[in-house]
């Protein structure tokens, strides 16, 4: 009896050993598989003046950062598990927790730059400018120095990989500096979307009133800020829950992982919600260009040989606009400016 036991007990603490790490492998392989997916459709839906805008630019690096962490979080947590002896170097497994805890900054920034939808640089004072980017710039900052703090004392902790791995949930169980990060974020994201929020309904008090696809859009514009704050909020909670409640950082360490993802995957949507848009309107635009129209021949043969003129088809004789009768409708500088400020979201 004892030698069954003695196999199966040790078999149990194996699995209980990498189950962390096997569960961290599979939540960055589903996410970076969506986040892989997202990006094919981001690039098939964009246009060329859209994939020259910063916003766009920023999408695709916060994309790059995000397929970077799930790649170094793969290979940690695949050797751990492949080879929980030989784990990786200690280099490898610093980038992986820089990688998980500094990318939320790069995230927030992005949805930070929709003010300037609002507040243009070249014709908004300085000063309001400082008014407007001075906290949450302050707040930014702050965050460097306390993950870095925090980043400082983790690397000193253990000079091997493995020390690092044994060492986590003394560092982690309620750790007065990731707890300040969590909370800054929550702060920073509710300063820019609320502040974002109540200056788009100002601003576009008098194109509320415009029928059809003005207020629509506007109506979506709110709906994916908001979105873009409510899902990265709720993960935060969850992971300042659980930092002071459960002193192993399993739980927490999935929440991050995916609080990542949620948050790139956010951002994302509010581009491809764009890109799809202008996608759809230059398609409309290319479609109507190559509009059909009848042209005269006179180089047909009839039957007694004699040369008559005859109908032809061609193609793009002039441009048409199919909804310009709407535009006039809507209030042509209303929907000028509600499109203007959806371009720089």
């Amino acid at each position: 009896m004892s030698s069954v036991t003695g196999p199966e007990t040790a078999v149990n603490a194996f699995i209980d050993e990498i189950r962390p790490s096997f569960d961290y492998t599979l939540v960055v392989t589903a996410c970076s598989a969506c986040m892989f997916t997202l990006f094919i459709v981001l690039l098939a839906f964009s246009t060329k003046e859209s994939r020259r805008r910063l916003v766009f630019q920023l999408n695709v690096f916060a994309i790059c950062v995000a397929l970077i962490l799930g790649i170094l979080t793969g290979v940690t947590s695949g050797k751990a598990v492949i080879d929980p002896f030989n784990q990786v170097s200690t280099s490898v497994y610093v980038a992986s927790i820089v990688f998980a805890l500094y990318p939320p900054l790069l995230y927030d920034s992005i949805l930070l730059t929709r003010l300037f939808a609002l507040y243009p640089v070249t014709s908004t004072p300085s000063l309001t400018l400082v008014k407007i980017f001075a906290f949450p710039f302050c707040v930014k900052c702050a965050r460097v120095v306390v993950l870095t703090l925090f980043l400082n004392d983790y690397v000193k902790s253990g000079f091997t990989t493995q020390a690092l791995v044994q060492n986590q949930e003394a560092t982690w169980y309620r750790n007065p500096k990731i707890i300040a990060e969590w909370t800054m974020q929550i702060a920073d994201n509710l300063y820019s979307v609320s502040f974002f929020l109540y200056n788009l309904r100002i601003r576009t008090s008098l194109v509320q009133r415009a029928v059809g696809s003005v207020s629509q859009r506007i109506r979506q514009i709110f709906y994916v800020s908001a979105a873009n704050f409510v899902f990265p909020l709720i993960f935060n909670i969850a992971q300042i829950i659980f930092i002071t409640t459960d002193q192993s950082p399993y739980t927490g360490a999935i929440l991050l992982l995916i609080n990542n993802y949620v948050t790139v995957i956010g951002v994302i949507f509010a581009t491809l919600w764009f890109s799809g848009s202008e996608w759809v309107r230059s398609h409309k635009e290319f479609l109507a260009d190559d509009v059909f129209s009848l042209s005269s021949n006179p180089r047909k043969v009839d039957g007694a040989g004699r040369k008559s003129e005859d109908e032809i088809i061609v193609i793009g004789r002039r441009p048409v606009t199919l909804d310009a009768a709407d535009f006039t409708r809507s209030g042509g500088d209303g929907s000028r400016a509600t499109s203007d400020i959806s371009k720089r979201v």
